[in-house]
């Protein structure tokens, strides 16, 4: 008999034609071993250049829990789990990955932990089958969490988790242009557990994640939930201020004390260089943190989407068009 508990996937898609389709099979293969809970599919395509939407449009005409969104133009992952999020509608949502890495079959280790009391659960991976590359952009972000937003040491976090129906509510109650759904769930709740799960080796393409993406991924986390940053910038500012007072009255009383007698030739000419320089860049860097936290401040004020919706699609029915 089913419960009328509703599970809601929602999957990111980006270059995702070869994979997406062995996903929704394991998913669907899956719910039929669980016939005490619905499911929905919500496949949203992060404007893939390859064949992504047309394999999700395919996929909502055989799959009748299945819906698609087609990104008018790249968002990032983020962006896209956002309006994946906004369209969801189960009490539990699980979100995962495209390309097969994290296994879908193993979905319901994290919804029994969230069903025990958890309101969140992320899968936690023993061995990790990324590249040296991506694992240490990871480990960057998993950094920069636990420093710049408050991340409990000991928790992982990923790109598989479920959360609670209210910790959906509450994240996409965010409009601000950066979204980062790791500081979402963490400002939302502490009630967060880890889950052991396999991660599988890459059988198709390579990830998406380049340089310039994980760099803007650590960047967003660095600046979207913390004003740490600015507090160290304004310390380190108070530090330097505070030495060169020291140093300044090292000066005259070494003046005072030795006259001309140690000035014969320009010594220290390159010590003193080299702390121009340093000095010199502490305030270029300190400004442009800065102007970082001004310049987004600026367009989320212009209210830069988090996603603009080309068209949806669900089964047995029309295309829609719809912007955010």
């Amino acid at each position: 008999m089913n419960s009328g508990k509703l599970i809601s996937f929602v999957i990111p898609c980006y270059r995702s034609e070869q994979t997406i389709g062995t996903v929704i099979d394991e998913i669907e293969e899956l719910m039929k071993e669980h016939t005490d809970h619905d499911h929905e599919l919500i496949l949203v395509n992060d404007c893939s250049p390859d064949g992504t939407w047309e394999k999700i449009m395919e996929i909502c005409s055989k799959v009748s829990c299945a819906s698609g969104i087609n990104l008018a133009r790249n968002f990032g992952q983020h962006g896209a789990l956002m309006a994946g999020l906004s369209k969801a509608s189960g009490d539990i949502v699980v979100c995962l990955d495209d390309d097969g890495q994290t296994p879908a079959m193993q979905a319901f280790r994290l919804i029994d932990a969230v069903e025990q009391g958890a309101d969140a659960a992320y899968a936690r991976y023993e061995h990790k089958r990324h590249s040296l590359f991506r694992n240490m952009g990871t480990a960057m972000n998993e950094w920069m969490a636990k420093v710049m937003i408050g991340k409990p040491a000991d928790l992982y976090v990923s790109s598989y988790f479920a959360v609670k129906r209210f910790v959906v509510d509450e994240m996409v109650k965010y409009t601000g242009s950066y979204p980062y759904v790791v500081g979402l769930v963490l400002r939302t709740t502490s009630n967060i557990v880890n889950v052991d799960i396999d991660h599988r080796a890459r059988t198709v393409g390579s990830s998406g994640y380049t340089f310039k993406k994980l760099l803007m991924l650590w960047l967003n986390g660095f600046t979207a939930f913390s004003i740490l940053p600015l507090r160290v910038a304004t310390l380190s500012g108070g530090i330097f201020a505070f030495a060169g007072f020291l140093y300044g009255i090292y000066t005259i009383i070494k003046k005072l004390i030795f006259g001309n007698r140690l000035d014969i030739l320009p010594l220290g000419f390159s010590a003193i260089m080299s702390v121009m320089v340093f000095m010199g860049g502490m305030l270029m860097l300190m400004v442009g943190l800065a102007g970082e936290y001004i310049g987004r401040s600026y367009i989320s004020l212009n209210k830069d989407p988090q996603y603009v919706i080309r068209e949806t699609i669900d089964a047995g029915s029309a295309d829609e068009q719809a912007d955010k």
